[in-house]
């Protein structure tokens, strides 16, 4: 077999999208005469800074030779690429799936990009040129990233055997359509959503009343179906009712897995990664100008400093569980960490501070005490009765134990879903 690796193909502004050159040079396969064995989408780190909202990067599997696998690609991207965008760079990279006898960097590379900050020459050219792997890159080639990591996916995450992989159905518009308006249903979404929930997810946000699985770039697709198996998004994609289709493809993918977590102790949070690290509410949140709400998560029984971690305006009604968090909450936070701050995506709730200090009562009146002036403790106006400090008091919480998540229309591609399961705890998706 032999993958094709591509990426970076699309504008920001101008449209296209890597999605559909990919879809072109199946078509392009099979045309002469070869077959093509799977689509494959590869969702990577999403704090890299040159990228597209979603950061994919894409295969093709086929059973073409190299060569003329390598011509086709190439000559798809000269074709459809937008170049003219200083910020488009593509990359093709062609290598047969004898990756044993490959060095391990490309087995390795696929994990990494989901996870790290590359170096596109010592982390990507350097070892493509001393392997000799059929490669081209364009402007100035940042694309090879990405298509060496989406080459190297299949074994560098794991087969179908040993890995958690999605699918999307993608349907794509007819060429004169790019750029206007969408003519989708949005009541047979809705349908659709209802329908085949829990297999298929974030095509819809509930809440907000947004059909999230409709883009609202320039580019080809009309919308995109994501799940657990081919034959629910397939099915789903078929149901919705729009303006003419003119292609659809299915994708093997890594959304919705977050392959792009990693578990840290304290002192492993590090920039430009996404985390997974427990800590306990130091800092309460604080709700400032736009709407994002701040909190500080501390690490009792380590060095580190606290992190600071923020629930952005995007993410709607997420930041009301986030504002429910109290002082003295033991949680699970992730998320990316920028500049410092780490975006979070989810958090699970691992105990529950369930009191609060307050001023005393009088055991003989009832009425609140008032401060008997500095290190005095309390005193009863009326009754003379004195107590020495604050008590302790139960209170009643908004939140439960267990995992919240922010909202579908601000999920990232590769974060996982509550609804798809498999997590340490009890779960409260959000729909």
């Amino acid at each position: 077999m032999t993958i094709v690796g591509l990426d970076d193909t699309d504008s920001r502004t101008r449209g296209m999208c890597t999605t559909y050159a990919a879809t072109r040079l199946a078509e392009r396969v099979r045309r002469v005469g070869g077959h093509v064995e799977r689509l494959l989408l590869v969702r990577l780190n999403p704090a890299v800074e040159y990228k597209t909202r979603g950061n994919a990067a894409l295969a093709v599997h086929c059973d073409l030779g190299v060569d003329e696998a390598f011509d086709l690609a190439t000559d798809l991207v000269d074709e459809t690429a937008e170049t003219a965008d200083d910020r488009t760079n593509p990359g093709v990279v062609v290598t047969d799936d004898d990756l044993g006898a490959k060095p391990d960097w490309l087995r390795t590379l696929p994990r990494r990009a989901t996870r790290e900050i590359l170096d596109p020459e010592s982390d990507v050219r350097d070892p493509l040129e001393s392997g000799g792997y059929r490669h081209r890159g364009w402007g100035n080639g940042r694309g090879l990233v990405g298509a060496s990591a989406a080459a190297g996916a299949w074994a560098g995450l794991g087969n179908a055997d040993t890995v958690d992989w999605t699918y999307e159905c993608l349907t794509y518009r007819e060429r004169d359509r790019w750029g206007s308006d969408r003519d989708v249903a949005s009541e047979s979404v809705f349908s659709v959503a209802e329908e085949f929930y829990p297999d298929i997810w974030d095509t819809v946000d509930r809440g907000e009343g947004e059909a999230v699985c409709v883009p609202n770039t320039p580019g080809p697709v009309l919308y995109g179906i994501r799940g657990d198996d081919r034959e629910s998004v397939e099915a789903a994609a078929e149901a919705i009712e729009s303006e003419p289709v003119a292609r659809r493809a299915t994708f093997v993918t890594n959304q919705g897995t977050d392959q792009h977590l990693q578990t840290v102790d304290p002192d492993g949070i590090a920039e430009d990664r996404a985390v997974r690290v427990t800590g306990e509410v130091a800092e309460a949140p604080e709700t400032r100008e736009g709407g994002h709400v701040f909190l500080g998560l501390g690490f009792p029984d380590s060095a580190a400093d606290p992190l600071q971690c923020a629930a952005f305006e995007p993410t709607k009604r997420f930041r009301d569980r986030v504002r429910a968090l109290r002082v003295g909450d033991r949680v699970t936070v992730c998320g990316e960490v920028s500049d410092g701050t780490c975006k979070l995506e989810k958090f699970a709730v691992r105990g529950l501070n369930r009191t609060e200090l307050v001023t005393p009562d009088c055991p003989d009146c009832g009425r609140s005490m008032e401060s008997a002036g500095a290190d005095a403790g309390y005193r009863c106006r009326d009754c003379g009765t004195s107590a020495e400090g604050k008590v302790e008091r139960t209170v009643e919480r908004d939140l439960e134990v267990g995992w919240y998540e922010v909202p579908p229309c601000a999920r990232r591609h590769i974060a996982k879903p509550l609804v798809r399961g498999g997590f340490d705890g009890p779960t409260h998706p959000e729909r």
